[in-house]
């Protein structure tokens, strides 16, 4: 295969002939098409990583090309699968790279079939659920795990390179295993405690450096740089011009971690996390969540949503009137993290919404 389009790349240390090959020998899953994954999908492309996996279950709308760097006008005039809009331009990037796509919901169903196919896991999602999930894979197959968020002016990232039950990974050798993201985030985050996108907005330059940031350690963990990786948890805010980096590394000792330690799998096995109904006759599909233990703070939920439109709360539930997209939606959560949404029959859809509005 001709390596003269990656020149300036292999003339970089760790990359040369050798590490480019290695690169183009290699399959990333990234897990999610949106702001964070269009960008790492482009650069992971231009890189020269042979095989990208990438799932997402939404469509293009206009408020995505602030941000979302792989889609135009033209794409919302024939709308199809942010996945597969990705794949057709890639393939006019770099025709020597594969790109499979997932258009659907990434669950403790299918995640484990697409985990065990990649040398790195990327999060590019806007939930939690999913990236635990991802999580539980990695830890469980001893894949490397490039978590990444960024909402507002304010991104984070940290790179998990899980420790293993027979401890031989070439990372473990290498001494620099690091904690698991349950290590430093026990729990899934309270539904509606997390901003998202769709309520407080987002400046596309951070998506663009906790993109960049992301791809950089992928590109290094996939030519088996394991010196350079960092092991810290690196807070970036754009606006206020702050840089953080957290060392953390004590967190695998200091804790009994259920994931990386107990070896638990809750969230793989469906034990914790989210499911859907859709609702008979009533054009609606109901969300359950199955961790308990997270008290629900109406108050702060409906301070956001009131921005969108009309919003209704007590002690026993809030209701919001959104429209998006054109569309009307009725969004119920209760107490106990259930919630239903009205105006869709489809649970990717009404998943969508809840990712948008409420968040984790």
């Amino acid at each position: 295969m001709n390596l003269d389009r990656y020149h300036r790349q292999m003339l970089l240390p760790g990359f040369g002939s050798e590490g480019q090959t290695r690169l183009l020998g290699s399959t990333a899953l990234i897990l999610g098409c949106g702001a964070l994954g269009t960008v790492i999908a482009n650069t992971l492309a231009r890189a020269g990583v042979g095989h990208l996996i990438i799932a997402d279950r939404d469509f293009i709308e206009l408020t995505n090309l602030q941000r979302q760097v792989l889609f135009d006008e033209d794409d919302l005039e024939n709308p199809i699968p942010k996945a597969e809009a990705a794949k057709q331009k890639l393939a006019r990037i770099n025709s020597q790279v594969k790109v499979t796509t997932v258009v659907n919901d990434v669950n403790y169903t299918n995640i484990e079939t697409l985990a065990i196919q990649a040398d790195v896991i990327i999060d590019a999602v806007d939930n939690f659920e999913t990236r635990f999930l991802a999580n539980d894979c990695a830890v469980k197959y001893g894949i490397p795990y490039v978590y990444g968020g960024a909402v507002g002016t304010i991104g984070m990232t940290f790179s998990v390179l899980p420790h293993t039950e027979s401890g031989s990974a070439a990372w473990e050798k290498a001494g620099i295993a690091t904690p698991c993201l349950r290590c430093i985030f026990e729990h899934v985050p309270p539904p509606g405690m997390h901003p998202t996108c769709d309520t407080v907005g987002v400046l596309g330059p951070i998506v663009g450096i906790i993109a960049s940031y992301e791809s950089a350690e992928a590109l290094k963990i996939l030519t088996h740089n394991w010196q350079v990786i960092n092991t810290e948890m690196v807070h970036i805010d754009v606006w206020q011009n702050q840089f953080h980096s957290f060392q953390i590394g004590t967190a695998y000792d200091a804790g009994n971690c259920r994931c990386c330690k107990r070896r638990e799998f809750a969230f793989l096995e469906g034990k914790v996390g989210s499911t859907t109904t859709v609702l008979c006759g009533r054009n609606a599909v109901q969300l359950s969540h199955k961790q308990a233990g997270n008290k629900i703070n109406f108050e702060h939920i409906a301070e956001r949503l009131g921005e969108h439109g009309m919003v209704k709360v007590n002690r026993f539930m809030l209701r919001a009137q959104i429209t998006d997209g054109g569309d009307p939606y009725e969004l119920t959560i209760f107490a106990d993290g259930r919630a239903i949404v009205k105006g869709t029959n489809e649970p990717k859809t009404a998943k969508s919404m809840y990712a948008k509005y409420v968040g984790a």
